[in-house]
């Protein structure tokens, strides 16, 4: 499909008569923002005539600094396939942040993913990434406030009668392929009222804009169901947790780079230096690819996450599994990723490591394909199969330690990420939780 021009974008916008259209952009902790302007005002927009306080938006500019421009992405622009209570038609641009002086800012996460997206260009690659999102889907009480009563007591690929959700999860589908989007596969997972919703790959900056319109789209239907959709990676304990698996691959003149008939597991060098990277530098990335307190009660044994840095060819007990499918569908199948983090930042992560790699020609260690969380920690140890960071202070460690990771998100980012990350854990750790009372409070 042709990217749309800033011309096609107005004159889509009026044969249309889209009345509103929102400019949005993610914040360094990956949630979405947007400002909502008039037809009228559409041309000013996508000149970057448009400015909003940056000093408002998490980890963007201190108050004295605030002055930022929006530039519209003209390719992003879609009609909402709703109306709001008004009946007004909506639509959608995603913007890139500007500082005044016309330089791309900083501390804005697309820019981010730009910025290691051209590192790979140099070298002649473009990532593409096919996410598998899962979330669930919870009860409203009568105040329409989120409960975690899930509507179904379903399991994995089960249908209704038994999928009650299964009417607000076809509904998802037909607006996000009203938005463009090519849906691969809807289905209940394993847990009780969980889902998964995949949609087909694209270029990094695509897939993460496309799973940052992909969050907001759930969220609006579920309520229309008077349902609450969550990414929260772990919402309740016992059940498993919601991860957002990244099948990744590396094309160079729309071939395949990781594709080699000859090489071994008909992998290219490419290919296994690139997952020599993700290896090495999975501590480091974690804290972006699972950035809550919350992400690491899913990260345990027992749930099929990964825990374990090592690769499979079978199995899906590593950190990372290959697809049987070779040619133009060879990829890493990165399983640690959950739907909450910001899918800019964790793009760039994951590019930025498979390019170390691939620029230090590492080579992975061989396969692991018996079930590692059978293994004993004596055995895990003799083969050399390290853990992820077991907690968000863990995580947040290895990230400061990590100079290639720090370098794809800049100084900017990086630190605003730091301190803010730092606040969540010290508050968390220093908190007494229930589980606390219920253990101790009637023993000491």
């Amino acid at each position: 499909m042709a990217k749309l021009t800033e011309a096609d974008v107005l004159r889509i916008a009026k044969e249309e008569k889209v009345e509103t259209i929102f400019l949005q952009i993610t914040d360094i902790l990956g949630t979405t923002k947007n400002v909502a302007i008039p037809f009228g005002q559409l041309e000013k927009a996508l000149n970057g005539e448009i400015q909003f306080d940056g000093s408002s938006i998490e980890g963007f500019v201190r108050i004295n600094e605030s002055d930022m421009n929006l530039k519209p992405d003209p390719a992003t622009f879609v009609i909402y396939p709703w109306q709001n209570g008004n009946h007004v038609r909506t639509a959608r641009l995603i913007c890139d942040v500007y500082n005044p002086d016309g330089t791309p800012f900083a501390g804005d996460p697309r820019y981010v993913l730009k910025r290691v997206m051209a590192e790979a260009a140099e070298l002649g690659y473009t990532m593409n990434v096919g996410p598998e999102p899962e979330f669930y889907l919870f009860e409203r009480d009568e105040k329409g406030r989120p409960t975690t009563i899930t509507m179904d007591q379903a399991s994995y690929f089960d249908l209704a009668p038994i999928d009650l959700g299964e009417h607000a999860r076809q509904d998802m589908v037909l607006a996000l392929e009203n938005m463009g989007f090519e849906i691969e596969a809807a289905h209940h997972e394993v847990g009780p009222g969980q889902h998964e919703i995949d949609f087909k790959y694209a270029d990094a900056l695509t897939t993460a804009d496309n799973i940052a319109t992909f969050r907001f789209v759930v969220r609006i239907i579920a309520r229309e169901h008077n349902l609450h959709a969550t990414f929260m990676p772990k919402p309740i304990f016992g059940i498993p947790g919601s991860g957002m698996h990244c099948h990744t691959s590396l094309f160079k003149d729309d071939v395949n780079a990781f594709y080699d008939p000859q090489g071994k597991y008909e992998f290219s060098p490419t290919a296994l230096s690139f997952l020599a990277g993700l290896m090495e530098h999975a501590p480091g990335f974690t804290a972006i690819t699972n950035p809550l307190v919350n992400s690491y009660k899913r990260l345990v044994t027992g749930y099929e996450a990964p825990v374990y840095i090592a690769w499979s060819l079978r199995n899906r007990s590593p950190l990372i599994r290959v697809p049987a499918r070779r040619g133009i569908g060879t990829r890493l199948e990165l399983r640690s990723p959950d739907p909450s983090c910001n899918p800019y930042l964790a793009m760039a992560v994951i590019l930025k490591a498979g390019l170390d790699g691939i620029k230090k020609g590492l080579t992975p260690p061989e396969p692991v394909n018996t079930n590692i969380y059978d293994l004993t920690e004596e055995e895990r140890l003799e083969l050399g199969i390290p853990s992820l960071p077991a907690n968000l202070g863990v995580a947040l460690e290895a990230l400061k330690a990590d100079n290639v990771i720090k370098e794809a998100l800049g100084d900017h980012v990086f630190n605003r990420f730091i301190d803010a990350k730092e606040i969540e854990w010290n508050l968390y750790r220093t908190q007494v939780h229930q589980w606390e009372l219920d253990q101790y409070l009637n023993l000491f």
